[in-house]
């Protein structure tokens, strides 16, 4: 029987980009890349595929920013329409581009900890 995993600690050890089984060493290589194995502690941590789900994650998140940011925007500063498309595109591409790396680290760290590796073909 494999040992119990924190959930939640390594769910926010991924957040933070940090190895889910020791917090010290790096998460990621570069900006989505996940290394192959921990600096610090040797986990082989490029076992656990994330695949689609921090896509996915990250859309329904921004998709439930979007429609209060096109109305507060609209309400408050009441813009032309390109102006409007301009700015929320430019927020929403920022946004999705942080909150993906954020997504995808605590979703690595969530698959370590229930011990899904990828088995292969």
């Amino acid at each position: 029987m494999a040992e119990e995993r924190d959930e939640r600690a390594a769910a926010v050890r991924g957040l933070t980009g940090r190895c889910p089984h020791c917090g010290k060493g790096r998460l990621f290589k570069g900006y989505l890349a996940i290394v192959q194995e921990c600096e610090a502690c040797g986990e082989p941590l490029g076992l656990y595929r994330a695949a689609d789900g921090p896509a996915f994650f990250t859309m329904t998140i921004m998709l439930l920013l979007l429609i209060p940011m096109i109305g507060f925007t609209w309400a408050i500063y009441r813009p032309d329409p390109v102006t409007l498309l301009i700015v929320v595109g430019v927020a929403m591409t920022l946004l999705t581009l942080v909150i993906l790396r954020l997504v995808k680290g605590a979703f690595v760290g969530y698959l370590w900890a229930k011990h899904e590796q990828d088995r292969g073909a």
